[in-house]
């Protein structure tokens, strides 16, 4: 599903963000990305969504080799990802229904397909009784399954999750890491970067350790 051979990705400073990083994902799978601050979690992240491109090496994503995608391309491609922040990224000034549902008007779905499928996550994901607030109105956990809801509502094959707990207290995390667990059980493929080893120990799934660019399993 993922598939990464002799990445090199750099910013021209004295050594690679990434460098010559090999891994590989199956489908369905779900794996830790871990290791410390400024490792190089968040530019394998960026990779695979298309939003740096590597100075060396070949990734495919989803069969899709994305060196050789051209520009009108990568919406569709990443219209098959799902991605959840740390910091969520909600847009303030809106509901957290029209939140969920951006993704599915910006892909031009039909207004009675996007009510059914976003109070469907909503429901699914127990915040659909705050659909009409505002992302500032609700809790950090209540905002962390908003973000979920926006990840999962156009049904993605893959999931991105970057420090997805890391602003949350152990009950909420557990509730979280819960949620994560269903879905990938139902097939969809999760990339989970975190330096926490107590969310690690929570629910452990194979592990790529990330340090100074380079990958080791």
């Amino acid at each position: 599903m993922i598939q990464f051979y002799h990445v090199t990705k750099s910013y021209g400073g004295p050594r690679p963000a990434v460098s010559d990083v090999t891994f590989q994902l199956k489908k369905g799978e779900m794996v830790y990305l871990t290791g410390p601050s400024g490792a190089g979690k968040s530019t394998i992240i960026k990779l695979i969504l298309c939003a740096e491109e590597p100075n060396d090496g070949q990734i495919l994503v989803a069969g899709r080799n994305v060196a050789r995608l051209k520009q009108k391309d990568i919406p569709g491609l990443r219209r098959s990802i799902g991605v959840v922040f740390q910091d969520f990224k909600l847009i303030e000034r809106k509901s957290i229904f029209e939140n969920v549902a951006l993704s599915l008007r910006v892909a031009g779905a039909r207004e009675e397909k996007i009510r059914e499928k976003t109070d469907s996550v909503l429901k699914a994901l127990d915040i659909y009784k705050k659909k009409d607030s505002y992302p500032l109105e609700l809790s950090g956990g209540e905002q962390q399954r908003a973000a979920l809801a926006r990840a999962l509502v156009k049904e993605p094959v893959i999931l991105l999750a970057d420090e997805p707990t890391g602003n949350l207290d152990y009950d909420t995390t557990r509730i979280i890491m819960g949620i994560i667990k269903d879905i990938n059980a139902l097939g969809t493929t999760i990339i989970l970067a975190t330096h926490n080893r107590e969310l690690i120990e929570m629910m452990p799934r194979r592990l790529l350790h990330i340090d100074a660019g380079v990958v080791n399993e």
